[in-house]
């Protein structure tokens, strides 16, 4: 890692760039580097080295890391403007049984074992995925922010309500958390830079007010002299 530099890697649908400003207000000398990356490589990039955190989907094998959930995505079905789903507001999984449906293997999300799921074709990434419903080929499960960030004209997505959801958390190395580290928790979790965990500016500590010296008595048996 660079010298005073602080990496970051985040999965793609993050959007850590309120963060990143709050944080070059706040820790002007260390840039913070951001660098998306596959989901599915993000906590491998923090392990090796490469990152010095990194914003990814849960859940994760948490072995030798510091792992904070922040907040959970809604689940999506992306299907062509025509299809049926298209008009309505939203679904259940049920109701996409007779569907070919996607799950690509870098977003995967964590299906409980029940009756009456669809069948999943699991193409490589999302992007593939995009282009196989534009084909006509099946509907996409992803999370919101992924069917955002794929976005095309000619496709629409709904929300699926009892499908999982996705969480996103922040990562680090199970080490002793630096100042700096402390300082990323912050800003994502919404501290303010006076608070108790915060970088807060040195306070100058408060004058004292001046107590008027008494003056010693003149020791026993002598006399003060008045000078002339």
């Amino acid at each position: 890692m660079t010298k005073g530099e602080f990496r970051v890697a985040y999965a793609p649908g993050v959007t850590p760039g309120k963060w990143a400003g709050v944080w070059a207000e706040r820790v002007r000398d260390v840039p913070l580097e951001l660098s998306q990356v596959p989901a599915a490589e993000a906590v491998a990039l923090v392990r090796d080295g490469g990152a010095d955190a990194a914003f990814v989907r849960l859940p994760l094998d948490r072995e030798g890391l510091h792992v904070i959930p922040l907040y959970v995505e809604t689940t999506v079905v992306v299907v062509p403007k025509d299809h049926a789903v298209a008009a309505v507001e939203e679904v259940e999984v049920a109701d996409l049984a007779d569907e070919d449906v996607l799950e690509p293997l870098d977003e995967v999300l964590v299906w409980d074992e029940r009756p009456g799921e669809p069948a999943f074709t699991r193409p490589a990434t999302t992007a593939e995925a995009v282009e196989l419903v534009a084909s006509g080929a099946g509907v996409l499960l992803v999370p919101q922010s992924l069917a955002r960030l794929h976005h095309r004209k000619d496709l629409t997505y709904r929300p699926v309500t009892d499908a999982p959801q996705s969480q996103i958390g922040l990562a680090w190395l199970d080490v002793e958390t630096s100042d700096l580290m402390e300082e990323l928790i912050g800003i994502v979790r919404g501290r303010t830079v006076n608070s108790s965990r915060g970088r807060a500016a040195p306070q100058q500590p408060a004058e004292r007010k001046k107590t008027p010296q008494k003056r010693s008595a003149p020791p026993k048996g002598r006399r003060r002299t008045r000078r002339r």
